[in-house]
């Protein structure tokens, strides 16, 4: 595997697994008081631009990182609408 990718796969994965600590809290209290309904929606389709963007490349790193990290970041928001 080539070195570009390689650091892709690891910057995808260390910003990807940033989120799951939040859901996992999330999930485990029942409250989503904290999180900012705006902030994730936007973020959400930030990273789902993203998830495009690296299919119109081809880019496997981009795609990997970015369709886990919308899974997490819709997660938050599922449990940010359902415990209001």
């Amino acid at each position: 595997m080539e070195s570009t990718n390689l650091l892709g796969f690891a910057a995808g994965t260390l910003t990807t697994l940033a989120f799951l600590p939040q859901a996992i809290k999330t999930w485990r209290s029942k409250s989503a008081r904290d999180i900012s309904l705006g902030m994730f929606v936007v973020f959400s389709s930030g990273v789902f631009l993203w998830l495009l963007y690296g299919v119109q490349l081809n880019a496997l790193p981009i795609i990997i990182a970015n369709s886990v990290t919308l899974v997490l970041a819709l997660t938050i928001l599922i449990f940010k609408i359902k415990y209001k």
